[in-house]
């Protein structure tokens, strides 16, 4: 009876959550978001940071000229990603243009073999990178451009980054037999974490060649400047052959690989992010940046899913402060553009290629995979991956122009002779020679 009475009695009521309760819990499940910011942040800088002064330093940028760039790159891609992240409630994570910077390696070595170099070519570069915003803001306010642009073969686009990315690659193997002490430390702290810690095997990697820097007597010697950088403004200089060979390149590897790339990628989580918007503030952002030597700014693509995914938080409405936190690191990384900018031009050149070419391999796995894949495209794709890999210059433009322009130009050819070897036409044009034919 006992039993049966108490079953009876009705449960008491829940007690509700009071706000201050509430508010601790959803304060609570944040950790995780403000760690997935924290995060995000600390791989997309660390892990290209290199490419983008070797980029500077190639089309020549002086030592403060560089650690300018890197500082507007920083505080554009920071506050651009809080604005947009706040205003649509969205995970938008902005960075810099990695395969711009790789671009600008490859090009700025051919443009000084063509007496381009110095001064006059970081200027030219400076102006190549505001035209390249200007067309980033006119994509923004042209549907048609967009769709012209994403039309262009995947396969094709992939070859010609492919083609950019690999000379780089190449530096990492050579540092390790020219600049064995300084380079394969490195090369093993990436070989091992990138078994057990993929995403941090290139940060611990440049961490393990920095302390050998730092350890190095020789480096200690060359080590100048304060530890704050400063914004430098250079005079941007508009020649049609450096537009032709890194404006429109830039602006293409950037589009293709970053800003549609990073769609993709927030379109995979569920979010469809306010393109046109993007790309207007983006490229708005890249052309101001210009003149402080900023390559440019896009959709986040690799980093964007580490603020994107349920990791960074189990309701898809609260990630956009993951992408939040990851813009305010990124300004007060900038703060450390000097110091990082003096330690790596202080090391041998061939070092900082060398961090930069362990960087950049997954990108040219990823590349070459999608340039190869598809038996269609491969030839036209194998052709634009080698001219752009040679470094030619022809009539002062660069090789990832022409690469581009084979590549598409063969992959037409191709098509236009499958076409015309269909079993149709083929067994028209049998009918047409036959004795039997009534065409004379």
């Amino acid at each position: 009876m006992v039993g049966e009475r108490s079953a009876q009695i009705p449960a008491a009521p829940a007690i509700p959550a009071t706000p201050d309760a509430q508010a601790r819990r959803r304060n609570a499940d944040l950790g995780p978001t403000f760690g997935a910011g924290i995060v995000t942040a600390l791989v997309g800088f660390t892990s290209s940071f290199a490419v983008v002064i070797a980029g500077l330093r190639a089309v020549g940028a002086t030592e403060r000229q560089a650690a300018s760039g890197l500082l507007v790159l920083s505080v554009l891609m920071g506050v651009t990603g809080i604005v947009f992240s706040v205003r649509h409630r969205m995970p938008i994570s902005i960075a810099w243009s990695t395969p711009g910077a790789a671009l600008l390696v490859s090009v700025g070595a051919g443009r000084a073999h063509a007496g381009h170099g110095g001064t006059s070519g970081y200027r030219e570069a400076l102006g190549a990178f505001a035209v390249a915003g200007l067309l980033t803001v006119v994509t923004g306010f042209s549907r048609r451009l967009t769709s012209w642009i994403a039309r262009i073969p995947a396969p094709i686009s992939a070859a010609m980054l492919a083609g950019v990315i690999a000379p780089i690659c190449l530096e990492s193997a050579q540092a390790s037999v020219r600049l064995p002490r300084l380079a394969l430390p490195a090369v093993a702290v990436w070989v091992i974490l990138g078994r057990f810690a993929k995403r941090w095997a290139v940060p611990a990697s440049l961490a393990t060649a920095f302390g050998g820097l730092a350890l190095d007597p020789a480096t200690r010697g060359h080590l100048t400047g304060g530890l704050l950088p400063t914004l430098t403004a250079t005079t941007p200089r508009f020649d049609i052959g450096t537009l032709i060979s890194l404006a429109l390149p830039l602006y293409l590897v950037t589009m293709a690989s970053q800003n549609l790339a990073g769609i993709a990628v927030m379109r995979g989580y569920g979010y469809e992010p306010p393109i046109r918007e993007v790309l207007m503030g983006t490229g708005a952002a890249t052309t101001l940046g210009a003149p402080f030597g900023g390559i440019a700014i896009n959709f986040a693509a690799i980093t964007a899913a580490l603020a994107a995914s349920p990791d960074a938080h189990r309701d898809p409405n609260r990630r956009w402060i993951a992408a939040a936190t990851a813009g305010a690191l990124y300004v007060l990384l900038g703060l450390g553009a000097a110091a990082a900018t003096a330690l790596l031009i202080a090391a041998p050149p061939l070092l900082i290629e060398g961090v930069a070419g362990l960087a950049l391999l997954p990108a040219l796995g990823g590349a070459l995979t999608t340039a190869l894949n598809d038996t269609r495209y491969r030839e036209a794709a194998t052709a634009a991956f080698v001219t752009t890999a040679s470094g030619i210059t022809v009539a002062g433009i660069g090789a990832a122009f022409w690469g581009l322009t084979v590549g598409l130009g063969l992959l037409g050819t191709t098509q236009l002779r499958t076409k015309t070897t269909t079993p149709g036409n083929v067994a028209h044009q049998r009918n047409a020679a036959s004795p039997h034919s009534t065409t004379e």
